[in-house]
């Protein structure tokens, strides 16, 4: 389902297995547990989480073949999912999981998310009207991402670099939870105001 691998004040994040790493109970608390192990290690020290998976997908949403056949096991994803992702905002520390990332599975949440993360209107509209699929370079250069770098294993290489970097400042890991808390509060909110699992699917 997922590991969870630390090195020095590094944590990696991985969803394993092939296929689409459809959520689950099982995966969302899997999740939810690595998640509680960093979060009691960023209480002593400066941490950064890193977020992979194995395969083309880090998660293709909801398994709606599951959720789907019955109104209380809707219920019960919509409420896990809710709980890992607002886990995920307030986490202390340095957290690396593409907000798009959060987005492929929270799609009523998307709206929120980009235009938190995408500040050009045209990229917004390629991305939310057109369903654009996208080159790493054409991301960049449309602001959707930061960088970018050849294949999986360079991205998470990449990634633990930029964490060293920053954990080597010492910085408060609260202190970031609180300004994610703040940056992403159109997204919880948006969570709170779901009247419906069914909603989320």
């Amino acid at each position: 389902m997922c590991t969870l691998e630390k090195k020095g004040d590094i944590f990696i994040l991985t969803l394993t297995g092939p296929g689409e790493h459809r959520l689950n109970p099982t995966l969302l608390d899997a999740i939810q547990s690595a998640l509680n192990t960093v979060r009691a290690a960023a209480t002593s020290s400066s941490v950064a989480l890193i977020t992979t998976a194995h395969g083309k997908f880090f998660s293709n949403g909801f398994d709606l073949d599951w959720a789907g056949s019955d109104k209380a096991r809707g219920e019960l994803m919509a409420s896990k999912l809710r709980s890992v992702v607002a886990d995920f905002i307030s986490l202390p520390g340095f957290v690396y999981m593409s907000e798009m990332d959060i987005a492929l599975v929270i799609p009523a949440s998307v709206h929120a998310l980009i235009k938190n993360k995408v500040g050009s209107a045209a990229a917004r509209r390629d991305l939310m009207l057109r369903a654009d699929k996208m080159t790493a370079a054409v991301a960049v250069e449309k602001g959707i991402v930061d960088s970018a770098v050849n294949g999986a294993e360079e991205t998470v290489e990449a990634a633990v670099r930029l964490g060293e970097e920053l954990v080597r400042r010492k910085w408060k890991g609260h202190v970031y939870a609180q300004i994610r808390l703040g940056l992403m509060s159109e997204v919880l909110e948006a969570m709170r105001n779901h009247d419906s699992p069914r909603s989320l699917l």
